[in-house]
């Protein structure tokens, strides 16, 4: 369960066998289509909704690459059941064991001949506690103190965590080189937005800093950073950027961000970076309030809890 080629590593709760996005081949789930989908299938359905599951592990099926779950409700896509699904890594299954409870995203292809895969998966709870990972990995949750992680910005300054206490602090990981526009370009552009609505909102204005986090030290300098960034700002002037910040860590900072705010990161041979997502909005006082996984979150969900913390009646 390796995080990155370059760090061997062994994943804690969080099950990372990230495969690269050009050869993301759904597998049909059992018992709703016949036969296995052609490559040519698979990469057309990079696009998907993502869901939550959270359930107990009933069985799993080697042979098929499925495991078999009794889950809750999945808010707006089924009702609680019992049903086996595919996973997008089927090697992890040797990790699961019948009784563990997890949490997993639920990928449902917009494709018409929807494939459903489960991917992210997270054992919250070890029917067998038999084997102690050596990192542990961390979900933000409400509350959490924030490390001061220190990082250098698209001036090529360093900046931290700490300055920013008593704003509101809007944080995202992304690389600039990332090709799928549902993920990097997706979650910076929703970040544009807010950063245009609080810069129109007195009540919110000069009381909140957004930072994107690249997880590509290797190539995302502070040039490339700043034009990555300016394409979105629509600026490249020094006040363009002075409540939104592009940064990248050193690697070493890097690998303990990306523990913290439950980033999975894995490069690929062709140079790609295959990797999740995570949006955490931190409070004036350094705290986590909000943790947004996935892309699904939406900029008035964030200007709402902006408001709250503001004082605001969103």
């Amino acid at each position: 369960m390796e995080i990155c080629q370059q760090w061997p590593v062994v994943h804690c709760w969080v099950i990372r066998r990230l495969v690269a996005f050009s050869l993301l081949a759904l597998v049909a789930l059992a018992g709703c289509h016949s036969g296995q989908p052609t490559p040519s299938q698979a990469t057309a359905s990079q696009n998907f909704k993502v869901y939550k599951l959270r359930g107990k592990v009933v069985s799993t099926n080697m042979a098929k690459g499925e495991v078999t779950v009794d889950h809750e409700a999945i808010p707006g896509f089924m009702d609680a059941m019992t049903m086996p699904y595919n996973l997008k890594d089927p090697t992890i299954l040797s990790e699961l064991h019948p009784g563990d409870v997890i949490t997993a995203d639920v990928l449902v292809s917009q494709d018409p001949n929807a494939d459903v895969l489960l991917d992210h998966i997270v054992v919250v709870a070890q029917a067998k506690p038999d084997y102690k990972p050596a990192v542990f990995y961390h979900v933000p949750a409400p509350g959490d103190v924030v490390p001061d992680f220190k990082l250098r910005n698209q001036d090529g300054r360093t900046i931290h965590f700490g300055q920013f206490k008593g704003n509101a602090l809007l944080v995202t990981f992304i690389y600039t080189r990332c090709p799928l526009p549902d993920f990097c370009p997706r979650v910076t552009r929703n970040f544009a937005a807010v950063d245009k609505q609080v810069a129109a909102d007195p009540e919110l204005r000069g009381k909140t800093h957004l930072v994107c986090v690249s997880f590509d030290p290797e190539n995302d300098t502070p040039e490339r950073l700043r034009a990555y960034g300016a394409t979105y700002i629509g600026s490249d002037s020094k006040s363009a950027f002075a409540d939104w910040d592009f940064a990248v860590p050193q690697k070493p900072v890097l690998l303990e961000m990306a523990k913290f705010f439950d980033v999975g990161i894995t490069n690929a041979a062709d140079g790609t970076i295959t990797h999740t997502l995570s949006t955490t909005l931190i409070g004036a006082d350094g705290k986590v309030v909000r943790f947004y996984p996935g892309n699904e979150w939406t900029i008035e969900d964030v200007l709402s809890e902006l408001k709250r913390m503001a004082g605001g009646k969103g």
